[in-house]
């Protein structure tokens, strides 16, 4: 086997074997599934409650790409003006360093009075909790562009927004697809915590559901779905990366 296929293959063993280890510490021990379930117990009643699963996924799913949306468009137009201009750096970032330090769950109530019960907070949520990644990587990419590379375009008649536009932005896509990868995590989190308080429907709303009704094995499916999609997303970010910026990693060009 080929390191390749070693790399390729080694996330799904380790898993495989993390869901058999599981599997045998609830039966050696009879683990209640009041408890912790089983994974069996787990997968069965996923099976038996997949359209309700399913339905609760897709709500989650589009608000939190809805979210996810506004934060790329935010994160990147705040990290240009922030990278592009040494003040705005100065002024800006520790102000928005500040921010992404208060819990975001703390604002799910302040956006229920503002926005009401629905996908408004899920929304919001998603979006103040994933904006700051993109938005900083795309400030440093810009921001530590070399001074010598900069001079020199300088000396061959670049303006400044030249050397920002078709220099500095290219340069900081790398950064850019790290940040999404990061970010669409992060989103989904704040969907799934906004939803347990601020929601009818989603995943985070069936967690409280199945918790109340001491249907664990439900609870963790749903996080297991939660879990899925955005390792699904994380994916699909790895492969747009590595289709557009093969050159900035050793040994892509090769693949």
């Amino acid at each position: 086997m080929t390191q390749k296929q070693l790399e390729t293959w080694s996330p799904w063993v380790l898993l495989l074997a993390v869901l058999l280890l599981w599997q045998a510490i609830c039966s050696a021990f009879a683990v209640s599934e009041f408890i912790f379930p089983s994974p069996s117990r787990i997968a069965t009643q996923f099976w038996e409650y997949r359209g309700l699963i399913g339905g609760h996924a897709w709500r989650t799913f589009w608000v939190t790409m809805v979210g996810f949306g506004i934060a790329i468009v935010v994160g990147v137009l705040l990290g240009f003006v922030i990278g592009s201009s040494r003040l705005a750096y100065a002024a800006v970032y520790p102000l928005m360093t500040a921010f992404n330090a208060l819990p975001k769950a703390a604002f799910v109530p302040i956006l229920v009075v503002w926005f009401g019960i629905g996908a408004g907070p899920a929304i919001l949520t998603a979006f103040l909790i994933s904006f700051f990644p993109i938005m900083v990587n795309i400030a440093t990419g810009l921001a530590t562009l070399e001074p010598e590379l900069e001079d020199v375009l300088r000396v061959l008649g670049a303006k400044r927004w030249d050397v920002l536009v078709k220099v500095g932005l290219p340069r900081s896509m790398p950064y850019f697809y790290g940040s999404l990868k990061v970010a669409i995590t992060l989103a989904f989190v704040g969907t799934t915590v906004s939803e347990m308080t601020a929601a009818n429907e989603g995943i985070g709303y069936l967690l409280i559901s199945a918790g109340s009704a001491m249907q664990m094995g439900l609870a963790f499916a749903g996080l297991l779905v939660v879990g899925a999609m955005a390792m699904a997303m994380y994916e699909l970010f790895s492969f747009i990366e590595k289709r557009t910026t093969g050159w900035a990693h050793r040994g892509s060009q090769g693949a």
